[in-house]
């Protein structure tokens, strides 16, 4: 049961504990924060505060981004005044239970506000929007010390082989995943489900469906919770999307749902699949604008070694009724359970993006009152082209995202102007860099 304004700041103002605890989470959807002194707190749950906002201006390694309009050497980087949203209340319980807050600025390139701001367009026409994120990690007996001291090469997985859902491979390290599992619950994120994942180390976690805004709010603090809790046991977990083209990728699946205030919007008892044509307009518009927002769910040049055929991860723009080989994946059912799942994203994703552009591109089908024209495919997805495939890497995805109409009509011009020059310069970086990989081909040979 949610707190009222006035009980939660009685309870920080009560609080033996001095601080509290504060974060945002920058373009990539790492979470950036601090510590307040409850007093600085108190003026801030009404006034907000200070915070630089370089947050915006640098890339994922805090290396400034050149060339940007929205801050840079240019701005002097000052501080944006961030809000806390007094909703998001919880205590760490892992940090001597300090009280915590989740906040967002009032810009245009802040990931929560644009999620905001889309909710709020889908509560406008009458939606309602259920949510619930689910990710796969890889995690390694590994501290930042010993893995930075052997330059990032052979990390120690958690548990060897693959064994997807194994029972002995969670008995062998139960204490690790009893916390996850446990302690997010006490940090107000639910879990579905928790089970080992093919591949070594690997684990699965679904999150419980919410609002919209809440499940990005959890997607967030379970990346990060996981990585803090890992630190108590020397693992740690990586959500990168790919760290082997030997192993399967890390996927964030979203599962969503339109709902009024009792019923399912996506269910249709009297259709023959179950699927209303509200759901149908909502599949066929996120299959029309995927080529155009997908950097929002492949946000790096990791992300695209995930997105290849036979990986678990799709490859062609495509959907299908329980078929995991298309990137969306309908699953039509009872009044209650009829969902769809997005499955292109990437658990290196930002949640709020990209639960901001999934809800964006379904709510584009349904204004646009589009058909599901796009015939269902049965049995390989990675063969069926006639709709098209993915763009194949950042930097084709950014430049389609960057001239596309349709994404500045449903996220808005600034944010993909700055979002798509933040994905060029991702880009940039990779393309100086030599690799391993071109080290090992060509120093002997060439």
């Amino acid at each position: 049961m949610k707190l009222t304004k006035e009980q939660v700041l009685n309870f920080v103002k009560n609080s033996p504990n001095p601080k509290v605890k504060v974060a945002i989470t920058d373009l990539d959807g790492v979470l950036r924060g601090k510590y307040l002194h409850k007093d600085k707190f108190l003026s801030a749950a009404e006034s907000g505060f200070g915070f630089c906002d370089v947050v915006f201006g640098w890339d994922i390694n805090d290396l400034a981004y050149e060339g940007m309009d929205f801050t840079g050497w240019h701005t002097g980087y000052p501080d944006a005044n961030a809000s806390l949203d007094l909703s998001t209340f919880r205590k760490v319980p892992w940090d001597n239970d300090v009280p915590f807050f989740l906040g967002d600025f009032n810009n245009d390139v802040c990931p929560r506000q644009l999620l905001r701001k889309v909710k709020a367009e889908c509560e406008k026409i009458g939606y309602k929007a259920s949510f619930g994120q689910e990710f796969e990690w890889f995690n390694f007996r590994e501290t930042t010390e010993n893995l930075h001291a052997k330059n990032f090469n052979e990390p120690n997985p958690l548990t060897p082989g693959m064994f997807g859902y194994s029972i002995l491979r969670m008995a062998k390290n139960n204490e690790f995943l009893n916390d996850i599992y446990d302690l997010m619950f006490k940090f107000n994120v639910p879990i579905e489900g928790l089970h080992t994942e093919t591949g070594p180390g690997v684990l699965e976690a679904a999150i419980l469906y919410g609002d919209v805004l809440e499940s990005a709010d959890r997607a967030v603090l379970f990346k990060s919770g996981v990585k803090e809790i890992g630190l108590r046991y020397d693992i740690m977990p990586t959500f990168m999307a790919k760290i082997s083209e030997k192993l399967p990728g890390c996927s964030g699946h979203i599962h969503q749902s339109l709902w009024d205030e009792k019923n399912n919007l996506f269910f249709d008892e009297k259709s023959k699949t179950k699927m209303s044509e509200l759901m149908e307009s909502y599949i066929a518009g996120l299959l029309h604008c995927m080529p155009f927002v997908l950097p929002m769910y492949a946000p790096t040049i990791n992300s695209f070694k995930r997105l290849v055929e036979g990986a678990w991860a799709p490859t062609t723009i495509t959907w299908g009724i329980d078929n995991r080989t298309t990137c969306i994946r309908a699953l039509p059912g009872s009044s209650k359970s009829t969902r769809i799942e997005l499955r292109v994203v990437g658990s290196d994703a930002n949640p709020y993006l990209a639960h901001a552009a999934a809800l964006a591109s379904g709510l584009y089908g349904i204004k646009n009152k589009m058909k599901l024209n796009v015939e269902m495919t049965k049995g390989n997805g990675y063969r069926d082209l006639k709709n098209g495939v993915l763009p194949r890497n950042l930097w084709d995805a950014t430049m389609s995202m960057k001239n596309s109409e349709v994404a500045q009509e449903i996220l808005g011009s600034d944010f993909v102007k700055h979002f798509s020059a933040t994905r060029e310069w991702e880009w940039r970086q990779h393309a100086k860099s030599v690799t391993d990989w071109e080290f090992k081909r060509y120093f002997e040979i060439v």
